[in-house]
C-alpha cells in the first residue's frame, strides 16, 4: 500500500523486452539495501517487486498482466519514474490509499496554465471506468495521488501545483503523453457494494 505522496523519481538505465514481460532496471537515490528484495516499490502508481538490488539500482519483472493495463509497454532507457517506497504501519497518509494496482491508461488532451499550476485534462482508456470518476475525488497518475477537479462525459481533469511538479515526472508530460491511472479504491469498493 502507498499514499501517491512522491519525493523521488528515477531514471531507466536497462531495458530487456520479451515476448510478454519486461525486465526493468532503475537508478535511484532511495536507499534500499539487499534485505528489501523481495518488497514491493510504487513505480510509475505500478506495485514491483524488487528482484535484485546492485547499488544504487533496482530491478523489477514487470508481467504481461501489468504490460496490458500500464504505460510500461511505451518504456524506454532513460525515462523518469516516479518512485514510492511501501507505506510503513502508522505512518502519516498524505496522499490517498494507492494500491498499485494500475486500472487503465489515459492520454492527455490538454495542458494549460493558470498562475503556476498545471491544468489538464486527460481521456480514460477503457471508458467503461468513468463511472469511477467524481469530481473531487482521489485518483492516482503515474502513482502522484492528485483531486480530480473536474468530470466530463469525455474527460477528466486535474490540477497540478508546482510544488509536485518540481517533485515529479508529471513535469515531463505533455499533450498525447500515456499516463498510469489508478482509481480511488473507495470509489470502487462503494460502487460494487451498491450494485
Amino acid at each position: 500500500m502507498f499514499n501517491g505522496i512522491i519525493y523521488s523519481t528515477g531514471k531507466i538505465i536497462y531495458l530487456r523486452k520479451n515476448y510478454k514481460s519486461i525486465s526493468l532496471g532503475i537508478q535511484t537515490r532511495l536507499n534500499f539495501r539487499k534485505k528489501d528484495i523481495g518488497s514491493s516499490v510504487s513505480c510509475n502508481g505500478v506495485c514491483l517487486t524488487i528482484e535484485n538490488i546492485k547499488k544504487n539500482k533496482i530491478y523489477f519483472y514487470v508481467s504481461n498482466e501489468t504490460l496490458s493495463r500500464s504505460n510500461f509497454k511505451l518504456a524506454k532507457l532513460g525515462d523518469l519514474i516516479n518512485l514510492e517506497k511501501s507505506l510503513i504501519y502508522g505512518q502519516r497518509i498524505s496522499g490517498h490509499f494507492v494500491q498499485g494496482h494500475v486500472d487503465t491508461i489515459a492520454k492527455i488532451n490538454k495542458i494549460t496554465l493558470k498562475d503556476k499550476t498545471w491544468i489538464i485534462i486527460f481521456t480514460l482508456k477503457d471508458k467503461k471506468l468513468s463511472k469511477f470518476l467524481i469530481e473531487k475525488a482521489s485518483i492516482s497518475i503515474n502513482g502522484v495521488s492528485l483531486t480530480i477537479s473536474k468530470v466530463n462525459r469525455d474527460f477528466f481533469e486535474v490540477n497540478v501545483i508546482p510544488h509536485t511538479l518540481k517533485l515529479t515526472n508529471l513535469k515531463n508530460l505533455r499533450v498525447k503523453k500515456i499516463v498510469n491511472v489508478e482509481l480511488d479504491i473507495f470509489a470502487k469498493y462503494m460502487l460494487k457494494i451498491s450494485k
